[in-house]
């Protein structure tokens, strides 16, 4: 279960937090390193959406078909117990060429956690992950509740980027589907990481928020990208 309080409490302090490890020393060019990453791989208009939780029938499935219709590749942060639950849904979403994120399996708080078990985890998760799409790359991790602790340094050695976010437009409430199209036209800027959920609870309002979404942000010159590997 998701739990929101939480979600709003430490999200802005854990990842002012995350981006202070930009002071570790840099890793080889295209390494990952401990820095939070919170843009696209462009500075321009660009957006990169990304979606956490799932995979989630039906709304993932929706979601998928929605971001197809309207010709944009997303990040998708999955959860390894919904992954070995619903392994088809994985393999739909790689299978569409969207970037895979672990999303850790079953959702904790890690803040606390020694490095040796947040390795244990996202070993486990991306495991689960590439049980289900064999093969798969995992470029990202993301820290559920944006609570980051030591998670960032274990990740990189893992691997993947940690990946955070410049807008979290808060649809766990959720607000309806005005307010959620209201909330990322206001709040997008250049080059931001865009947070929204396809999993954790009913998200149809964020299905029906990005199918309307899509083609109002292109008419306003904005273009849909991927997140940075390292900002």
């Amino acid at each position: 279960m998701r739990r929101p309080a939480r979600l709003v409490r430490l999200a802005v302090p854990a990842l002012t937090a995350g981006l202070l490890l930009t002071a570790a020393p840099p890793a080889q060019a295209g390494q990952p390193t401990a820095e939070v990453v919170t843009t696209t791989r462009h500075d321009d208009r660009s957006v990169a959406l990304t979606f956490d939780d799932g995979p989630n029938p039906p709304d993932t499935h929706r979601l998928l078909e929605v971001l197809r219709e309207h010709h944009v590749k997303a990040t998708f942060c999955l959860w390894g117990d919904h992954v070995r639950e619903h392994p088809e849904v994985a393999r739909a979403i790689a299978r569409d060429g969207h970037t895979l994120c672990n999303h850790t399996m079953h959702h904790d708080d890690m803040a606390g956690w020694t490095p040796e078990q947040i390795r244990a985890d996202l070993e486990a998760t991306s495991a689960v992950i590439r049980e289900a799409v064999p093969g798969a790359h995992i470029p990202f991790f993301r820290a559920p509740y944006g609570s980051w602790g030591q998670t960032p340094e274990v990740a990189a050695e893992l691997g993947m980027q940690p990946l955070g976010w410049a807008l979290a437009v808060g649809d766990w409430e959720p607000p309806g589907t005005d307010e959620l199209v209201r909330r990322v036209v206001d709040g997008v800027t250049p080059g931001a990481v865009v947070l929204m959920h396809d999993g954790g609870g009913d998200r149809s309002q964020t299905v029906d928020a990005v199918d309307r979404l899509v083609p109002l942000l292109r008419e306003q010159g904005w273009r849909f990208d991927r997140p940075a590997k390292t900002a």
